[in-house]
């Protein structure tokens, strides 16, 4: 079982992660069930955000939406569902513009669910692998 992961509210819309033998700063902004993030170079929007307990701790399910960046055409899909995947590895492989985009996992998990292949035409911010 992997290490839970722990959210300290350190300011507002500023957080600080542990778990795992690692610390990182992330940045929330929103409301309601309408929530971004940015962590390490990256934005994520989270759907159903967990409340911060009244001692400003919450254990994060760190579910991925792994989504395509621009509308495009799927080219490959190397993931499928069940598979263990590692942070770098290329889930997806888009075509835009004349130009091949490699869809890459953001972290170490399994994939839950595969929502593209190939020949698939996608829009801008098309949810193509979730992983947990």
């Amino acid at each position: 079982m992997a290490d839970e992961l722990v959210a300290t509210a350190v300011a507002p819309g500023v957080f600080l992660v542990d778990g795992s033998g690692q610390r990182a700063v992330v940045y929330v902004t929103g409301d309601g069930n309408d929530r971004w993030a940015f962590w390490n170079g990256q934005v994520f929007r989270i759907a159903d955000s967990q409340p911060v307990h009244a001692a400003g701790r919450a254990p994060l399910d760190l579910a991925q939406e792994l989504r395509s960046p621009m509308p495009a055409t799927v080219v490959q899909v190397p993931a499928a569902t069940g598979a263990r995947v590692t942070k770098g590895q290329v889930l997806v492989v888009l075509e835009a513009m004349k130009m091949e985009i490699p869809v890459r996992s953001l972290a170490d998990g399994t994939v839950t669910a595969v929502h593209c292949h190939p020949g698939e035409l996608v829009q801008a911010d098309q949810i193509l692998v979730e992983i947990r």
